[in-house]
């Protein structure tokens, strides 16, 4: 098993006010704690995403090159969320506090134990299932069966899910169908994880405000069953992930993907499926790291 450990990684630039940063950092930490015990569950109040208030709050800060200090409690930043490439575009990401994650979800991967979450998109029938099994505790579905978006804010353990709506094209060169797939977001041990889907469009202004910051970024790379190596090079690039899994590859080498970004980017090529993350570990430079069976 992989863990990431980039200490002399160098920095992509200067933290801009780092000491409100910190401040603003371990606040919405102790609030989101806080919103996921208990009292959340038994006051029904939303939960709080630090994800999205701490890019709001500090806006200037380039996020890959954070590194919590001594306002963030020690203990939570070294905590370790492993992530397995289980095939397609399905990852299980297991927390901390033993909560198992299963991404764009369809029954054919995900191990022997069921899941206690899985996510889903219905783009195409490889990203979902109709018939989860029952001992799976959470599905969470990318789309809805009426008119509204999708809207999922689950606190589930020590995990924080919630996912931000994106369009879909129809099938056979159909119409663009609003909000037919979901980002989903997962924010635990203070990592702050995304999952874009079945992505078929640049991401505008207002998705990456709901999206917020994200340290870890797990992207289609098909080259055009989602969208083109270009288009999705510069959604990589806004979002500035510190560590970016790459999945969904059909057909085009991975390497017409690398080869969209410059100098500003770290890439390698894992000899395991699995990698082991924490908030310390995170690379400094984002780094484009391929798990095997990509």
């Amino acid at each position: 098993m992989a863990r990431l450990s980039f200490a002399s990684a160098k920095p992509l630039g200067e933290v801009h006010d780092a000491a409100i940063f910190a401040s603003v950092f371990a606040a919405i930490t102790l609030l989101h704690m806080v919103a996921a015990g208990s009292a959340y569950a038994q006051d029904a109040r939303p939960p709080v995403s630090q994800c999205q208030a701490i890019a709001q709050a500090v806006p200037n800060v380039l996020f890959a090159s954070f590194k919590p200090d001594a306002a963030f409690p020690v203990q939570a930043a070294a905590e370790e969320v492993t992530i397995t490439y289980a095939g397609h575009s399905t990852f299980v990401i297991e927390t901390p506090g033993g909560i198992s994650i299963a991404t764009d979800f369809n029954g054919w991967y995900g191990g022997e134990t069921p899941p206690t979450v899985v996510t889903m998109n219905k783009a195409h029938s490889s990203h979902y299932t109709l018939a989860p099994d029952p001992a799976i505790k959470h599905v969470l579905r990318g789309w809805s069966d009426d008119a509204n978006p999708a809207d999922h804010d689950v606190v589930v353990g020590d995990a924080y899910i919630r996912n931000v709506t994106t369009d879909i094209r129809g099938g056979y060169g159909g119409a663009m169908e609003p909000n037919g797939n979901s980002i989903f977001i997962f924010e635990v041990a203070g990592l702050c994880i995304g999952h874009l889907g079945h992505l078929h469009h640049e991401l505008t202004d207002s998705h990456y405000a709901e999206i917020g910051r994200l340290d870890v970024l797990m992207v289609p790379v098909d080259g055009g069953l989602t969208m083109g190596a270009e288009s999705m090079s510069r959604v990589v690039t806004r979002l500035r992930s510190a560590l970016i899994l790459p999945m969904h590859r059909r057909g085009p080498p991975i390497d017409n993907f690398l080869q969209m970004f410059g100098e500003s980017f770290d890439r390698s090529f894992a000899d395991t499926t699995n990698v082991r993350v924490s908030l310390r570990s995170l690379p400094k430079k984002p780094l484009i790291y391929i798990l095997k069976g990509v």
